[in-house]
């Protein structure tokens, strides 16, 4: 819904000046399936973000209506795969042979490639050598709130 208001590309540029943040900083993350829904108003709103300097992130991608058309339009920096195919990645099924296709879809675009739902060494290692840029999952962190986190990067801080 977000991504169809009218105002939205208003409402980031004032949230970044209001928070003297640089829109490099800035990555918004839209699945797939939003972004395809109504490709072509989506596609106005995601290139007006785009040249505000912020970063666009395709999440989810593989489980909605992927079109190839739309995805090499679409003003993306980021592709995340789907945690539903990183699950059984290395248990010798067809989720290999589709990671290895997107990424290489993606480098191909020009794309960094984000892994979710990494769990495993063997994920992480099958992950890094087909060429995945970034990985997400408990293997390397679990959630935590903002209080918690600043706590960890003050005692990160004294111990440096």
């Amino acid at each position: 819904m977000q991504l169809a208001h009218s105002g939205l590309v208003d409402v980031v540029r004032t949230a970044l000046q209001s928070n003297d943040l640089p829109p490099r900083f800035l990555i918004l993350e839209v699945t797939e399936s939003t972004a395809m829904r109504d490709a072509e108003a989506a596609l106005i709103v995601l290139n007006h973000l785009a040249a505000l300097g912020v970063s666009i992130s395709i999440d989810d991608f593989g489980t909605g209506y992927s079109s190839l058309l739309y995805l090499k339009r679409l003003p993306a920096n980021e592709l995340k795969i789907d945690r539903g195919f990183i699950t059984e990645l290395a248990q010798g099924n067809d989720d290999a042979a589709i990671v290895a296709a997107i990424i290489g879809l993606g480098k191909t675009l020009g794309l960094k490639i984000v892994a979710e739902g990494v769990e495993t060494d063997e994920q992480q290692e099958m992950l890094t050598d087909l060429g995945c840029d970034i990985l997400q999952g408990f293997l390397l962190g679990v959630p935590m709130s903002a209080q918690r986190m600043l706590e960890i990067l003050s005692v990160a801080k004294i111990e440096a």
